[in-house]
Formats: C-alpha cells, sequence, structure tokens
C-alpha cells in the first residue's frame, strides 16, 4: 500500500470533523464530496447555503447534504463565539464589536472557533487565502502546541526517484512560514516534521561537512551567509531532540544520493538516506519544491502546518481537487495525534 492509500486507510479507521472555511469555492466543494463519498472526514463547510447547494447541483455533486453547514451570516452560536474570541484577544485590545464581525465575515476566524469550543478537530484552507491569513487565526485562537514557539509548513513532494527518501517520497521544510529562521527555530522545524515520517533528517546547505566557508562580516563578527547557522541548528538539534537521526550541514546531493554521500559525507548517519529535509531559509523551501514539483512531476502536498495545538493547514492558491482531498485525509491523521498527546 502507498503512502497516501495509508493515510487515506488510517483517516477512515478514525473519522474526524474537518472545517473547510473556503466552502463555495469550486476545487474545495468538489474535493469536500469526494471526502464525504469515501467517509475520509466529517466535513464542516462553512458558506451561504444556498450558494453551497446550488454549485453542489451545478457540478454533479451528490454528498454534500451529508456535511454539516455553517452559515457565518445566520449562526446561532455566533454571540457565543464572539464573547470566547474577544475574551482571548481582550489583551490585544480586541473589542465584542470587533469579534463578532470576525466571526460573522472571516469564516476562518469562524473556523478557528469552532475548533476552540471542541466542534471540530482540523481546518484547511489556502485555495483563495494566503498562508498568512490562514495562520493569523490559528496562532490568535488555538495558538502553539505545549513547547514548540516556532510554527513551519512541511511539504510532501512525491517523487518519480524510488531509490531516494521513502521509495520517493520527500518532506520539505519550513517552505510556508519563517522567512529567516534562527537556528533554534531550525531545530524545532526538524523536531515538528520528523513526526510525519520515520525520519532521516539532512540540514541542507550549499557546503558539507566544511566544504565551503561563511563570509564573516568584520564589523559584527557573525556569518554573512547560512553555513554557521545549520551547523548551529544541528547542535542544537542533537541536544534537545536526541533520538532523531539529523545531520549537517549537507549538499542536497548529499543528502540524497548514496554515491555522493560516501564521498562528500562518509560516516554521516543520514547522508544518502535523508527522507526529511530542512532547508535554511524560506527562500529556498518555496523555490525548491515548486521546481520539484513543477520541472520534475513530483506531487506536492501541503504545506502541512506543523506546532499549532490542533491541525490547521494550508493550501497553494494553485491546488487541485486531489490536493485538497489529501490534505483531509492528513489533517484527519494530525488530529487523531494531537487527541492522543
Amino acid at each position: 500500500m502507498d503512502l497516501l492509500k495509508q493515510i487515506v486507510a488510517r483517516a477512515q479507521s478514525d473519522k474526524q470533523r474537518i472545517v473547510l472555511p473556503e466552502a463555495e469555492e469550486e476545487r474545495t466543494l468538489k474535493a469536500a464530496d469526494r471526502a464525504l463519498q469515501d467517509g475520509l472526514a466529517d466535513i464542516i463547510l462553512i458558506g451561504n447555503p444556498e450558494n453551497i447547494r446550488k454549485e453542489a447541483e451545478e457540478w454533479g455533486l451528490k454528498n454534500i447534504d451529508k456535511a454539516t453547514i455553517v452559515d457565518p451570516k445566520n449562526n446561532p452560536r455566533c454571540e457565543e463565539y464572539a464573547e470566547k474570541l474577544a475574551e482571548l484577544r481582550k489583551k490585544k485590545g480586541m473589542t465584542i464589536e470587533q469579534a463578532r464581525k470576525l466571526v460573522t465575515e472571516d469564516n476562518l476566524y469562524l473556523g478557528c472557533m469552532i475548533i476552540k469550543t471542541e466542534g471540530a478537530d482540523g481546518q484547511i484552507s489556502g485555495a483563495l487565502s494566503t498562508t498568512g491569513e490562514t495562520l493569523r487565526p490559528a496562532l490568535q485562537i488555538i495558538k502553539c502546541a505545549p513547547g514548540i514557539s516556532c510554527v513551519s509548513g512541511a511539504m510532501l513532494l512525491l517523487t518519480h526517484e524510488k531509490a531516494m527518501g521513502n521509495d520517493g517520497v520527500i518532506v520539505m521544510g519550513d517552505v510556508a512560514v519563517t522567512p529567516n529562521p534562527t537556528a533554534d527555530q531550525l531545530a524545532q522545524t526538524a523536531h515538528s516534521v520528523a513526526g510525519m515520517t520515520e525520519p532521516y533528517i539532512a540540514m541542507l546547505s550549499y557546503s558539507t561537512k566544511g566544504s565551503a566557508k561563511d563570509a564573516i562580516n568584520k564589523e559584527t563578527g557573525k556569518s554573512v551567509y547560512v553555513i554557521d547557522k545549520v551547523k548551529d541548528a544541528v547542535s542544537i538539534a542533537h541536544e534537545k531532540y536526541p533520538e532523531l537521526h539529523v545531520d549537517g550541514e549537507l549538499q542536497a546531493d548529499a543528502a540524497l544520493v548514496p554515491a555522493v554521500a560516501t564521498k562528500k559525507a562518509p560516516g554521516s548517519s543520514v547522508a544518502g538516506k535523508a527522507n526529511v529535509l530542512v532547508v535554511p531559509n524560506l527562500e529556498v523551501g518555496n523555490i525548491g519544491y515548486k521546481l520539484v514539483q513543477r520541472l520534475g512531476g513530483a506531487v506536492a502536498i501541503g504545506p502541512i502546518l506543523q506546532g499549532i495545538a490542533r491541525p490547521v493547514n494550508d493550501l497553494s492558491r494553485g491546488c487541485s481537487v486531489d490536493d485538497i482531498y489529501y490534505m483531509v485525509a492528513i489533517t484527519a491523521c494530525q488530529a487523531q495525534d494531537a487527541k492522543k498527546a
């Protein structure tokens, strides 16, 4: 059974309640219909019920009536959610009027309030929204998981190179959240994304084991580039998370190709068999996964957000129906794990 089939089967085995706040968007509604048909999750759609049912009929969707539809403009729990949100954000100066506006006009905030009040287990958006718009209510309402101060976004890449990763499956992070992470944040990213697989984590750079050196800023005495930061991140990860297989700094070929690893990083427990790639900054991550996806023909699922107390996941605005469907399954599996934590 391949990885996606395993994820789907696991989601089906213990159905979770997943919110889709962009329910009037065509790809989202089609993915919801398929998820309901397959028993993937209990789906909560946020949107105008009349519009949703009209679109479902227009697109020949037969399962939307199985979903729970929440109308943000006619929601009997509106005041409850507004009061709770105002209380959560009162130190930031939020008024009850501002909270009412958010839970009636911003579906992403409403979805997070449904999760916060234990009416749902996870949320997915991004077909219409930016990563910032997806993250903001999640961090304000649901907040980070205990012991985590850095949220990251991982991309699941299903490539055709079966000899690499886990039968061609690679996890790459951070591709979505922190533009220029510190060494500690890189270590946290390694720890967060490790839960997605049996991890062999490569901390990537343009150097392998000292093959290049960072330039030093003479005024500050600090390195100009990223090699030293990556080395520090590896040391922090070894100290904080000794159970992890993590090594670096490694170039991408040394991380993935055994023959290259033998030459560049002999003796490494990770080089040549990495299945998790932690990149040094967001620029590298975002460009890298999109090149692998568009030029290499990989299936890219995510960004799968890590570090939030309950799963709230992002989508690329270029996502497909398949992407959303599988993200429902992944979010359901994350929700199962969050309940066990």
